[in-house]
């Protein structure tokens, strides 16, 4: 919608855009206009009041990277969870970086975990980095606390990629499972269940959290391979 890109770029800010696109290397600096994300979610709430929301986000696929971030934001403000698994599927496809992969978390997952599940399963077998990437993340939201499950390290453990962002993101999922469930997933460094890769970036990361003891990071730092 021509509108909405037009209010997008009266909100650019150059300076921003030039330090956000060192961070997103895969996408073209072209399609970066450098909107804060604060001035963008509060944008999201203006496009869903005027009740604009269901006609921009049935126009895929967008041309800029902050019209992929607003779509996402319009996404996670779907109350009925049979509507925002649709239009979540129908964006996941599109999402070309991290960053957007990253910031949607709609909102009525947490209340849906049990009829979630099999749509995480779906799309960590999927062969689109961003996919596999944002179901990894959805599990480790939700799943890590009183949902908790063995089941669900064993799930990520066995994940083997090539993809940056998804071997980025299997390590964040670890180190957050430290934090969370220590004594499950300690093991999996202990057996040497992760690529050596994920492994010491699982420990870096855990090393790195200030929700995992001094003495644990003591231990966890004897698990990095040399």
């Amino acid at each position: 919608m021509q509108e909405i890109t037009e209010k997008l770029f009266d909100m650019r800010d150059l300076g921003y855009r030039d330090f956000h696109c060192r961070l997103m290397p895969t996408v073209p600096r072209e399609r970066v206009i450098g909107v804060r994300t604060p001035e963008l979610r509060k944008f999201a709430k203006e496009v869903a009041l005027n009740g604009l929301s269901e006609k921009f986000i049935c126009e895929l696929p967008h041309r800029y990277y902050e019209e992929n971030n607003l779509h996402a934001f319009l996404i996670e403000k779907i109350g009925n969870f049979d509507d925002c698994i649709r239009e979540t599927e129908k964006f996941l496809p599109h999402i070309d970086n991290w960053a957007t992969c990253d910031l949607m978390r709609p909102k009525c997952f947490s209340k849906n975990s049990e009829r979630l599940l099999p749509y995480i399963e779906k799309w960590m077998s999927s062969g689109h980095t961003y996919t596999v990437r944002f179901g990894i993340e959805m599990l480790m939201l939700f799943y890590l606390d009183e949902k908790f499950e063995e089941k669900y390290l064993f799930r990520v453990a066995e994940i083997r990629s090539d993809e940056y962002y998804v071997n980025m993101m299997i390590a964040w999922f670890f180190a957050t499972a430290l934090s969370k469930q220590y004594r499950s997933a300690v093991q999996y460094l202990e057996k040497r269940y992760l690529p050596p890769w994920v492994h010491n970036k699982t420990v870096q990361k855990a090393m790195e959290s200030y929700r995992i003891s001094d003495e644990k990071k003591g231990y966890l730092k004897t698990l990095r391979l040399k």
